[in-house]
C-alpha cells in the first residue's frame, strides 16, 4: 500500500519571507530557505506525491482537524506579524481524498478528527511558509493538521500521528512525507525588543535547554525525550505546545522510534524562539499500538485505551 518516506521537523519562521524582499533582513534566513529547499529535493527523490503539514498556527478548540481542500489559492497577510507577512501569494493543489481517509481511519482509531473537503478555509502561515520553497512549482499536493490545540493531550496527538501513518500505508496508494512545523523553545521577545532578540534565544536557559533536545534527537535518546515533552513543552513555552512534536513522534513509534535525526539547518534565533529544520528518518516500526503514557491525563479522568 502506501508510504511515509520523510518525516521532519521544520521552521516557518516569518523572516524567511522577509528574507527574500529588498531591505536590512534581505539574505538573513537564507540557510532555512535553503534547508526546505533541501527537504523538498528529498521528498521529490522519495517520489512523494503529498506533503501532510502539523501546522502550529492552526488553532482548535475541539477535535483534530484536517484541512484538504482540493485546491489552496489566495493572498495571505499575517494577523500576528502583519510588518513580516504581507500579500504573499500562494498556491498548491489539495489532497481531498487522502485527507478524508486518515480522518477516517483516526476516528476509527478512537482521535476524533475531522475532515474538512468542502471548505473555504486556507491554511495557516505555518503550512504556507513551508510551502512557498518546497513546492513552488505546485509539484506536491497538501494536506494541513491543525496543530495548536487548545484542549487536548500530547498523548492523543501521539497517538493521531501513529494513526495517520496507519492511513497512509494501510489504505492509500501513494507517497507521503509528514512535516511537524513549529519551533523548539518559543518565548518571543518581550515587545520592544524584537529588533534586539532577532537573530538571538530569549535565555541561556532555553538555549541550553534546546541544544540538549537536538543532541538527544541525533543520539536517539528517545525514551527519554518523550517522557520529557509535557514538561518540555510547558517550560519551554512551546510553540502550539508542541502537539505538532508529539504527532511527528507518534507516526515514528514514539518511545520505540529508533531512528537519527539530521540536521539540515543547523539550530538558530529567529525573535527570541528556536528554530532548526531536521529530518528524522522513517524506520519499520510493526504492531498496533504504539507505547504512549496517560501520565498526562488529568487527575479521575478515564483516558481511551493506550493501545490504538
Amino acid at each position: 500500500m502506501g508510504k511515509v518516506a520523510l518525516a521532519a521537523k521544520i521552521t516557518h519562521v516569518p523572516s524567511m519571507y522577509l528574507s527574500e524582499l529588498p531591505g536590512a533582513r534581505h539574505g538573513t534566513r537564507d540557510d532555512a530557505i535553503e534547508g526546505h529547499r533541501e527537504i523538498s529535493r528529498r521528498c521529490r527523490a522519495a517520489g512523494v506525491d503529498t506533503l501532510v503539514v502539523f501546522d502550529t498556527h492552526w488553532l482548535v478548540n475541539a477535535n483534530y482537524h484536517v484541512n484538504c481542500a482540493p485546491h489552496f489559492k489566495g493572498t495571505y497577510t499575517s494577523n500576528e506579524l502583519p510588518h513580516f507577512i504581507t500579500n504573499m501569494a500562494f498556491e498548491s493543489p489539495g489532497n481531498p481524498a487522502l485527507g478524508r481517509l486518515m480522518a477516517e481511519v483516526a476516528s476509527e482509531m478512537g482521535v476524533e478528527t475531522l475532515a474538512h473537503d468542502a471548505t473555504s478555509l486556507d491554511p495557516e502561515y505555518g503550512t504556507l511558509v513551508p510551502l512557498r520553497y518546497m513546492n513552488t512549482d505546485r509539484h506536491f499536493k497538501v494536506v494541513s493538521v491543525s496543530a495548536l490545540c487548545m484542549a487536548h493531550y500530547l498523548d492523543d496527538s501521539a497517538r493521531l500521528g501513529w494513526a495517520l501513518r496507519r492511513a497512509v500505508e494501510e489504505r492509500y496508494d501513494g507517497t507521503v512525507a509528514f512535516l511537524a512545523s513549529g519551533s523548539l523553545s518559543h518565548r518571543f521577545a518581550q515587545n520592544g525588543l524584537a529588533p534586539e532578540f532577532a537573530f538571538r534565544i530569549w535565555s541561556p536557559f532555553l538555549e541550553t535547554l534546546d541544544h540538549r533536545v537536538v543532541q538527544m534527537w541525533q543520539d536517539g535518546e528517545w525514551k527519554a525525550f518523550c517522557a520529557m515533552l509535557p514538561e518540555y513543552a510547558a517550560k519551554g513555552h512551546g510553540e502550539g505546545f508542541m502537539h505538532d512534536t508529539a504527532m511527528l513522534l507518534g507516526a515514528l513509534g514514539w518511545s520505540g522510534y529508533d531512528g537519527r535525526v539530521e540536521v539540515v539547518t543547523p539550530y538558530f534565533g529567529a525573535s527570541g524562539t528556536g528554530q532548526i529544520n531536521a529530518i528524522f528518518p522513517v524506520t519499520p516500526q510493526s504492531g498496533d499500538a504504539i507505547p504512549v503514557p496517560i501520565a498526562s491525563r488529568a487527575e479521575g479522568y478515564t483516558p481511551i485505551a493506550a493501545r490504538l
